[in-house]
């Protein structure tokens, strides 16, 4: 088979206590599976997309959780890499109500993945099935290792002529700006798209301007990029944000949409930008990706759990509420 999209990152169990409770005072905990990559891989998915998604599991019943949930949507976990020892990482989510904001707790040291090595991963198999490899800034931020295995995979993704898309994708709780500044520069030198957030290139690279169209730019030209996304977000309240997301690819700054949502669950919104950005991009091209991307995920944000649960159809009939408006 021949995959559309191939992702590369860390899955997790997700817990949240129900109705806005605290961790401390919950007597019960919702059960999701998420992760960047994966939650990309769901949304491509879903839009049309054929996907598969690389990773290593711990041979136990939460492994096989995210593995039957990855397959739920249509995602192939053929090439997930299965061992018997580590553990699955965990995270929490405290859903906030303003004044208090969304919070969460990782509890993802020594995982599978975390533990893996380069040896791990057949790429010679697996790569020259895709098209477009994917991976984040969270995948190298799990270990040293996983540093030097997700540097490896994007070395021979390139050299087997996939397109690299990454996504910045910055966690503090994970390492320190000087790691990722040093890690990721080296990775985004081999890339071909990169997503990020109004935030993340000034932390990570120390790019910032008067504009986001500007810091796009400046990004794409540093690091010779082909596509620089930007998703760009207004917060209003936890529940009340505005979504929308501007790209420049070919000396053209292309500018979307802006939706105000009622947020449900935010987490893994950008994901599933990266997600259908790339559905869009590869169907399209830059333009429809923009506007696939922040019109699944702006959808993504109006349901429960890290997937995209939207439909291709639902995705249109958004797209064909608002226009594009595109800057030369």
């Amino acid at each position: 088979m021949v995959y559309d999209l191939l992702t590369f990152g860390e899955a997790m169990i997700r817990l949240a206590p129900p109705q806005h409770c605290r961790l401390e005072q919950t007597g019960l905990l919702e059960v999701e599976v998420g992760g960047s990559e994966l939650n990309a891989a769901v949304a491509a998915q879903r839009m049309g997309l054929k996907t598969a998604f690389v990773t290593k599991l711990t041979r136990n019943p939460l492994g096989h959780l995210i593995e039957n949930k990855a397959r739920e949507h249509g995602v192939d976990m053929t090439h997930a890499v299965w061992t018997d020892d580590h553990r699955i990482g965990l995270y929490f989510v405290e859903f906030g109500s303003a004044p208090r904001p969304n919070s969460v707790l990782y509890d993802r040291r020594n995982s599978a993945i975390a533990c893996s090595v380069a040896d791990d991963f057949d790429w010679d198999r697996i790569l020259p099935k895709g098209k477009v490899f994917h991976t984040s800034g969270i995948t190298p931020a799990l270990s040293p290792s996983m540093a030097e295995v997700t540097l490896d995979a994007v070395k021979r993704a390139k050299k087997a002529g996939l397109l690299v898309s990454v996504d910045l994708n910055y966690r503090e709780r994970l390492w320190s700006r000087e790691q990722a500044r040093r890690v990721m520069r080296e990775i985004l030198e081999i890339a071909d798209v990169l997503f990020t957030t109004e935030e993340d290139t000034e932390r990570v690279f120390g790019i910032a301007a008067a504009s986001y169209d500007e810091v796009a730019r400046m990004v794409a030209e540093q690091f010779k990029l082909r596509v620089v996304a930007i998703t760009l977000r207004g917060t209003q309240s936890v529940k009340r944000n505005t979504w929308s997301a501007i790209t420049y690819c070919g000396n053209e700054l292309y500018s979307a949409p802006t939706y105000e949502i009622e947020v449900v669950d935010r987490v893994g919104s950008g994901d599933s930008f990266a997600g259908g950005f790339l559905y869009g991009y590869l169907t399209g091209g830059a333009e429809l990706g923009l506007r696939c991307g922040v019109a699944v995920s702006a959808l993504k944000q109006t349901s429960h759990g890290d997937f995209c649960w939207t439909t291709r159809e639902e995705v249109e009939r958004v797209m064909n509420q608002q226009s594009l408006r595109i800057v030369r």
